[in-house]
C-alpha cells in the first residue's frame, strides 16, 4: 500500500473520530451510532452503502447479506439487520435491512492505541491476549482490534442507547 492511500485512511478514520467525539460534546445527537463514511449502524440501507462505496466486490445473499468492498488501506465488510436479529433482540421491525455492523480490515496500517487516544480513554475496555489488545467502547459502538501494536481491526456498531431504544420500540 503506498503511502497516499495510508494517509487517507488515517484521515478519514481520524475525522470520523474527530466527528463522533464534537457531537458527542456539543450534544446535538445524544445517542448517535458511530458512523463511517457516511454510513450509519440502524440508519443506513443497502441504497445507502452501494451510493457511498459503489458495487460490492463480493456478496453472501440470504440471511446475513453481508458485503464487502475494496477500499483504500483494506477491506469493508458490512453486514444488515435481519429479521432473525430483529426477532431475537425484540427489536423495531422498521429495523430490518438496516446496516448492523461495520468493520473495517486495514492493511498496514501506522496506527497504535496511543495514536487513537484509547489508552487512557475510561470509554474504553482493553483486552490483551499475547500481541493482540481489542479497546471496545459499547456506549459509542466502537472497537479496535491491534496486533503487535498496530491497527487491524475497527468496528462500528449501534451505541447501546440505539439498541435500547430500538427495543423498547419493538416491543
Amino acid at each position: 500500500m503506498n503511502t497516499l492511500n495510508s494517509f487517507k485512511l488515517k484521515r478519514l478514520i481520524l475525522t470520523g473520530a474527530l466527528l463522533c467525539l464534537l457531537s458527542m460534546n456539543l450534544g446535538q445527537r445524544a445517542a448517535q451510532a458511530a458512523s463511517w463514511s457516511g454510513i450509519e449502524p440502524l440508519r443506513s440501507r443497502r441504497a445507502d452503502v452501494e451510493r457511498q462505496l459503489g458495487r460490492p466486490a463480493t456478496e453472501q445473499p440470504g440471511e446475513t447479506g453481508t458485503l464487502r468492498f475494496r477500499v483504500a488501506g483494506g477491506t469493508v465488510t458490512v453486514t444488515f439487520v435481519t429479521a432473525r436479529f430483529v426477532q431475537t433482540k425484540k427489536l423495531d421491525p422498521s429495523l430490518e435491512g438496516t446496516v448492523s455492523t461495520i468493520v473495517l480490515q486495514h492493511e498496514n496500517a501506522s496506527d497504535t492505541p496511543e495514536s487513537l487516544s484509547v489508552t487512557n480513554d475510561s470509554k474504553y475496555e482493553r483486552e490483551a491476549r499475547g500481541n493482540v489488545a481489542t479497546f471496545t467502547n459499547i456506549r459509542d459502538g466502537l472497537a479496535y482490534t491491534f496486533i503487535g501494536g498496530k491497527l487491524k481491526t475497527s468496528y462500528y456498531a449501534a451505541t447501546a442507547a440505539q439498541l435500547s431504544r430500538a427495543q423498547a420500540k419493538g416491543r
